[in-house]
């Protein structure tokens, strides 16, 4: 079964075989099934958040130095910002997917806050045979000193959900009573998401040490952040000077994973990218993209903060955060999700899903685009028959929709196929990351940017399109005809639409009697 294909795509909806329990043969099974424990353990403090290994409760301070003098930078906590981070787990380079995003600033539980969320979810293999994560989380923080006063998390793994809430920082009893803080500690407690943007707003001086308590999971651990130089790392978004950290930790099973954090040298400190070492290999979360708004105008509950400085590439046409920047009058903008669930015949219950994503606009390789993703599965009744877990990453351009970039990552069964293909435009080429090389007409898509194209077409009745798309590795004619105007019922709701029919210039152009409504 080929998703790179249109037959591909129908066959994700229509086909039913036995399900593939484990990718590897039975004799690596015992191996596997260590790595699966281990990253039970790791990713929910190791790739939760891009900055993932300062969650808990830190007890921040600067080594040999009086806490008060410690600064407290407002910047990482500008209302608006989203930071997205792809992360790569040994050979598996797409293990999840990380967004972090600072909702807003206002009146919360009768108190004034910022709220920070956070989503994080496994992809591919690492999802499908490894470790099956599908979370999010929500602080509310105190705008004064980013201590929080509430954290919500859901938490889906394995088949299994839960949501919890946790109030911090009330003060009872004799810790209601001010103390003397040692040498070294600095008071309040974090939640995993405050402790991120806790530790951006550290000053991370040449040579400092800060040193902190974390809480994680009903346990504590001792930790040291060590600020250990320099460097310029080479990310997807661009090239960016960091503040090399080097971190230790000490608590109930946690290892020596040489964890390192690369902070973007500006007053933002932008996680660029985060590493650890596994003995089953190395777990990698890179910057990946960064949205950053205009200042909002100033209101009672909404005060704007200095103007933070974006992470600074060595090349200064690289610019993490572009706003919008969506062509007018396109009907779709960045953020917007659409959720399908997909039936087969008259079945009651769903038997896959399918979620399309806008995400940030961005620099991707170098270059000003969009990225649109897709991801589609089979639910939990059908993969007993049939196991699908597949994600298509479309990285466009802005303004014309046109890709230049296609990753597949496709796990069906017994197969994977993980392609990149890097489209010429201009040229009309497409090269594969295997080094083959496409001649295409110019102006073609793949096969999520051809969703967002046809969106933006004049679907009146009776037009009729045609698009270049990428199918199979080679190029096909898909013709758009708008057949006639419709009202559908959605759950009760009478929806005006556009019956569309996708036809394509092989001799059988009408073999799989597409259609489709979309929305008038």
């Amino acid at each position: 079964m080929n998703l790179n294909s249109i037959e591909g795509t129908v066959a994700l909806i229509t086909r039913v075989s036995s399900r593939c329990h484990w990718f590897a043969p039975r004799q690596l099974r015992p191996y596997h099934a260590k790595v699966r424990q281990k990253l039970r353990l790791l990713l929910p403090r190791l790739i939760i958040l891009p900055a993932f290994i300062l969650l808990g409760s830190p007890a921040w301070a600067q080594s040999g130095s009086d806490v008060t003098s410690i600064p407290f930078s407002v910047a990482p906590y500008r209302a608006g910002e989203r930071l997205t981070y792809d992360v790569s787990f040994s050979q598996f380079i797409s293990a999840a997917h990380i967004e972090l995003f600072v909702a807003g600033r206002g009146t919360f539980l009768n108190r004034e806050g910022i709220v920070l969320r956070a989503h994080v979810e496994t992809t591919g293999v690492v999802n499908a045979a490894l470790y099956d994560v599908n979370n999010d989380y929500v602080s509310y923080v105190d705008p004064l000193s980013g201590l929080p006063f509430r954290a919500q998390q859901v938490v889906r793994e394995a088949g299994r959900t839960s949501d919890s809430a946790s109030d911090y920082n009330q003060a009872a009893g004799t810790t209601a009573i001010p103390g003397k803080l040692q040498a070294g500690n600095f008071s309040g407690t974090y939640d995993l998401l405050s402790a991120v943007y806790r530790a951006r707003a550290l000053p991370l001086a040449d040579g400092a040490s800060y040193h902190f308590a974390v809480q994680a999971d009903g346990e504590m651990y001792e930790a040291q952040l060590k600020v250990t130089g320099r460097e310029t790392i080479k990310a997807n978004v661009g090239s960016f000077k960091t503040i090399a950290t080097r971190l230790n930790i000490k608590g109930p099973k946690v290892n020596d994973y040489h964890l390192q954090v690369y902070f973007s040298d500006d007053e933002r400190h932008v996680p660029v990218l985060v590493t650890a070492r596994l003995p089953a290999g190395e777990i990698r979360a890179e910057l990946a993209g960064s949205q950053l708004p205009a200042v909002a105008a100033p209101t009672e509950s909404l005060r704007p903060n200095p103007a933070p400085v974006i992470p600074k590439p060595d090349t200064p046409t690289v610019a993490p955060s572009l706003g919008d920047g969506l062509a007018p009058g396109l009907p779709f903008k960045v953020g917007e999700q659409l959720n399908f669930q997909i039936y087969l015949a008259s079945a009651a219950q769903p038997l896959g899903t399918a979620s399309f994503l806008i995400r940030a606009h961005s620099r991707y390789f170098n270059r000003d685009g969009l990225l649109f993703t897709v991801r589609a599965q089979t639910t939990n009744a059908a993969q007993r028959m049939f196991f699908a877990n597949d994600q298509i990453s479309s990285y466009v351009d802005p303004v014309t929709l046109l890709p230049f970039r296609t990753e597949l990552n496709l796990v069906e069964g017994k197969r994977r196929l993980n392609r990149t293909w890097a489209v010429d435009q201009d040229r009309g080429t497409a090269i594969g990351d295997k080094g083959e090389r496409t001649d295409v007409p110019v102006g073609t898509y793949d096969l999520v940017s051809v969703i967002y194209a046809i969106r933006s077409l004049d679907l009146a009745p009776p037009k009729r399109n045609a698009i270049s798309v990428l199918i199979n590795d080679r190029p096909k004619t898909l013709f758009i005809t708008s057949l006639s105007r419709e009202t559908i019922d959605l759950g009760g709701q009478k929806v005006p639409a556009v019956q569309v029919s996708l036809t394509t210039d092989d001799p059988q152009s009408d073999k799989f009697q597409l259609r489709g409504w979309i929305s008038a």
